[in-house]
């Protein structure tokens, strides 16, 4: 299943033996901003670049964790119309679900194995999901999509972009996650959330 990765590829994969090491090890790679040249490269091809956005983290996190024993899942997480979705790779451990991510913002980041369904972490991400006005916009998320799925479109290894896994993401089954009535009420995020928002890690795009 992973020969087709290099040699060096395989040592820096079994290094990452903890969903903790494997947040470690995205979190220092550069992020890639999305611009109009945007990439949806394949874990082989970010170990190979040294750079990886939102989708492209998820990814290598799922098949880091696949090398691992586990089932390579992502979860997308749905904003409204004027926000960005999130991917996320999702695990388990004693029954519990926890989440690694990509991300150059200071929130929306990794979860700890604690919560016991995906909805419930999911909605941990819910108070962090917010526009620079303050206004929240995470509406749904997808069931946890096995990329498994994929394997015969070579997502773990293709030297070609993988924009299949994006699309079969938006394809995949989604639940909302409030009513009309409850996002009618919805309080903004206060400023100094709103300030903490706007920290990153690279520069100061987000």
């Amino acid at each position: 299943m992973f020969a087709d990765f290099t040699a060096t590829n395989r040592r820096v994969l079994a290094k990452l033996s903890t969903p903790a090491k494997i947040q470690d090890f995205l979190n220092s790679l550069p992020f890639h901003f999305v611009d109009k040249n945007d990439t949806c490269l394949s874990p082989k091809e970010v170990l190979r670049f040294g750079t990886a956005q939102c989708m492209e983290g998820a990814m290598l996190a799922a098949a880091a964790l696949r090398y691992h024993g586990h089932p390579p899942l992502l979860v997308d997480l749905t904003a409204t119309d004027d926000d960005a979705d999130h991917v996320i790779a999702v695990f388990k451990i004693d029954n519990h679900w926890g989440a690694i991510s990509k991300t150059n913002h200071a929130v929306l980041r990794y979860r700890e194995p604690i919560y016991k369904t995906i909805r419930e972490l999911v909605m941990s991400y819910f108070h962090e999901y917010f526009l620079h006005d303050g206004r929240k916009t995470l509406r749904s998320y997808s069931t946890p999509f096995n990329l498994a799925r994929l394997d015969r479109q070579n997502w773990m290894t293709s030297e070609e972009p993988v924009w299949f896994v994006p699309e079969a993401l938006i394809d995949a089954r989604h639940h909302k996650i409030l009513s009309p009535k409850q996002i009618s009420s919805l309080r903004l995020a206060d400023p100094i959330e709103i300030a903490a928002g706007k920290l990153t890690i690279d520069g100061a795009k987000l």
